[in-house]
């Protein structure tokens, strides 16, 4: 099973993710491919650049050939005509000298407009979707900071062409990968203050902070914004399982440069590519933690929240089935799947969040299907497959839902439709 892990021990932004892509081997072409169907004028610039002696991929967007325009807070459409434009200086642009602003956008870009771009440019439904969907949870993010609709919400510093194309790219260059399941260190925040639209305030920046809820972070070694809401948005979007590295077997490292280059800490972000070491024997079983618990006197909201904060945390499973408890009372059981190692976070995530009083905790042995990805071109657009492999022979495939349920949003179709079209296709494939 192909794994990919993410260290941010420097945080995490749009560009730093777009050059440890490239360094870790994603072909340059695939990005101008996307950035090409956004019709924006924009291109990238790639250099090998030094961070405190480890040399790492920088990249910038170029807009009409000239570095696209400095970043500024998003705010409602109500006050941004009303708000002075304050720079807020990025982990990956805190050192860069302030400079002219050749490409302004003085209202930004309202999630609509991102929306109807990206729908109409030429690319996979995948990245689309991909794209689409962070722009939403930056949309969402702000709306609740400001406490506005997010249809009002007009991106400024995310709305602005090197935001777009760095979010696009990274999600072609995700899509491109078709790695099984993503993996991440817990993330840097970086501390200090920051100047932003808002005035003097704390790193990380309100959006950063809320897109991060649920997920593991610390501050440490630096005085200054090491995780900007572009990274949030593409962690949260992408949602991996958190935590030290899974073992295994890396066929690629890349290292993606921000702006500063401090001493003696390495402002990069690192991903590293392999095949997870626990699948590669076929069909071999492995060991897993159950972790159980019925709760009888805690609210379906509460109990959905703990089911997403487990996922959050690199749960394998998580599963919630009604049962009829003591006094005749209905209730949930809740049961969490982990890796043996990580046992301890789910039991005090439970203890911590639920009313319950104890756990039950046993050890288990599953067997999992190789796992693989493809695609296949229906009348709907791409879609991506996931193929179940046991002995060397097909199992299972499914179509992946998400790009499924996108196709049928755009041409009105029932979702059924699309997924069979998609298994039709596989099946008559050329061999």
């Amino acid at each position: 099973m192909r794994i990919a892990y993410l260290d941010c021990f420097a945080g995490i932004s749009g560009d730093m993710f777009l050059g440890a892509l490239l360094s870790a081997g994603v072909p340059a072409t695939v990005f101008d491919k996307a950035i090409a169907a956004l019709a924006l004028n924009a291109s990238l610039k790639i250099e090998t650049v030094n961070r405190s002696g480890l040399s790492a991929t920088k990249v910038l967007v170029l807009e009409d050939g000239l570095p696209a325009e400095e970043p500024m807070h998003s705010h409602p459409s109500a006050d941004s005509a009303h708000e002075p434009s304050q720079h807020h200086h990025h982990a990956d642009d805190a050192s860069t000298p302030e400079r002219p602003h050749q490409h302004q956008h003085s209202h930004g870009r309202s999630l609509m407009k991102i929306r109807s771009l990206l729908e109409s440019a030429e690319l996979s439904d995948a990245v689309k979707h991909m794209a689409i969907r962070t722009f939403e949870l930056l949309g969402e993010s702000e709306a609740r900071i400001h406490n506005v609709p997010v249809e009002d919400i007009h991106f400024h510093e995310v709305g602005a062409v090197d935001a777009i194309v760095d979010i696009v790219a990274v999600c072609a260059g995700i899509d491109y990968l078709q790695i099984d399941a993503w993996h991440a260190s817990p993330l840097n925040v970086g501390g200090g203050m920051m100047q932003c639209a808002h005035g003097l305030f704390p790193v990380p920046a309100p959006a950063t902070a809320d897109l991060l809820r649920g997920f593991p972070t610390y501050s440490a070694h630096m005085q200054m914004e090491l995780a900007t809401p572009t990274g949030a948005a593409l962690l949260r979007m992408m949602n991996p399982a958190f935590g030290p590295q899974p073992p295994m077997r890396a066929t690629a490292i890349g290292y993606g440069a921000g702006t500063r280059n401090p001493d003696g800490f390495p402002n990069v972000l690192r991903l590293s590519l392999g095949e997870d070491v626990r699948t590669q024997k076929k069909d071999e079983s492995e060991e897993v933690t159950v972790i159980e618990t019925a709760l009888d006197d805690s609210s379906p909201q509460l109990i959905a929240y703990v089911m997403e904060q487990a996922l959050a945390a690199g749960a394998l499973d998580v599963m919630l089935t009604p049962v009829m408890m003591k006094k005749g009372r209905p209730g949930t059981l809740l049961t969490v799947l982990c890796n043996p190692s990580e046992s301890s976070v789910f039991e005090q995530l439970i203890l911590s969040e639920t009313s319950t009083l104890g756990v039950r905790i046993r050890k288990d042995r599953r067997i999992c299907l190789q796992r693989s990805h493809t695609s296949v071109d229906t009348p709907y657009g791409t879609i991506r497959l996931k193929v179940g492999t046991q002995h060397g022979e097909e199992r299972n495939v499914a179509p992946e839902f998400e790009d499924c349920r996108a196709a049928a949003a755009r041409h009105h179709v029932p979702l059924k439709r699309v997924q069979q079209a998609a298994i039709a296709a596989y099946q008559h494939r050329p061999e």
